[in-house]
């Protein structure tokens, strides 16, 4: 996969995230994107790295999806316990 299917993987992933993990965010609309494409960089990395499974270069192959919401939701996670409510 090229990096613009990624960065586009990550916007989805990030989107699917967001509705998976309702609520406020510190860094709103912007920063959620902006964690689901780094969360779709870094599972899919772990995937490949320490679960033996390879991203393939199929877009639809849905461990690649799982791997980029699952990145994105330990970010969008980690994201809320570092910087809170700051949007109260």
């Amino acid at each position: 996969m090229t990096i613009i299917s990624w960065i586009i993987l990550g916007l989805l992933a990030g989107a699917i995230a967001k509705f998976l993990l309702p609520g406020r965010d510190p860094g709103g609309l912007i920063g959620t994107t902006l964690i689901g494409i780094a969360g779709a960089f870094i599972g899919g990395w772990i995937s490949a790295r320490w679960m033996d499974h390879p991203i393939t270069k199929n877009f639809y192959d849905g461990t690649t999806w799982a791997a980029a919401i699952g990145g994105s939701l330990v970010l969008l996670i980690a994201y809320r316990l570092v910087f809170g409510n700051s949007r109260d």
